[in-house]
């Protein structure tokens, strides 16, 4: 459904985002931000996703300005390369990767109003977005990694956000998320009966009930504060 193009950043660099394109007009458009194993099968999937529900849809590769062609799988190697990229790329001078997100805002705006959505990585990358960038309308972060920071926490959303969470993901301990939610009242919070990558059905993790009632409340989000 979908095809790689390039966009270009700010300071000139261009770099591939993988856009999918709804079948009729859009009736707005999300970006989707990637975990630490790139703009892969499932990143590239959940794009999809959203062009079936009448969004365009863009995925960015995050992983460009350190490394090109990224496309990791699962397993433990996989986990310890994309932890490594991911690490490299948050090291970074400012603005690094966020000049990046925001060239694939103002490439999604062709599409109406725009959201984000991100997972992992991308979960925390969405938060920053939310709370930095200009061109958006509403934020969606799965299991952000790190977002429940006291630095991350601090930070204060300019758009609408909705975040979802598992109640036994160890990555993302559920005190600091009760403490994320009193600090944000206005932040919609749903902690689930699952792991850290719930979403993704490519993982061992993946809670498949889960999955479907965080969807099913993201696009509602989206149609909401996208298509209204």
């Amino acid at each position: 459904m979908g095809a790689f193009v390039d966009l270009k950043a700010d300071d000139g660099l261009a770099f591939p985002a993988y856009v999918a394109q709804p079948s009729g007009q859009a009736k707005g458009a999300v970006v989707v931000l990637q975990e630490i194993f790139g703009v892969n099968s499932h990143i590239r999937a959940v794009a999809d996703g959203y062009a079936r529900e009448g969004f365009l849809a863009v995925a960015p590769s995050t992983f460009h300005r350190v490394k090109p062609g990224v496309e990791l799988g699962y397993k433990e190697e996989d986990m310890s390369a994309g932890f490594a990229l991911k690490t490299a790329v948050e090291a970074l001078p400012a603005p690094g990767v966020m000049q990046d997100i925001q060239a694939a805002i103002r490439h999604a705006a062709r599409g109406g109003k725009v959201g984000i959505v991100g997972y992992c990585w991308g979960g925390l990358l969405s938060w920053r977005s939310a709370c930095t960038l200009d061109g958006l309308s509403a934020a969606v972060t799965y299991y952000g990694g790190g977002m429940t920071t006291p630095d991350e926490a601090a930070r204060h959303p300019k758009v609408p956000v909705l975040s979802h969470f598992g109640d036994q993901d160890h990555w993302i301990p559920l005190d600091s998320v009760e403490a994320f939610r009193k600090s944000h009242p206005e932040v919609e919070v749903h902690v689930y009966q699952a792991n850290h990558g719930f979403n993704c059905d490519q993982r061992g993790s993946w809670n498949e009930p889960s999955a479907k009632q965080a969807r099913e409340r993201s696009l509602a989000f989206f149609q909401k504060h996208l298509a209204a």
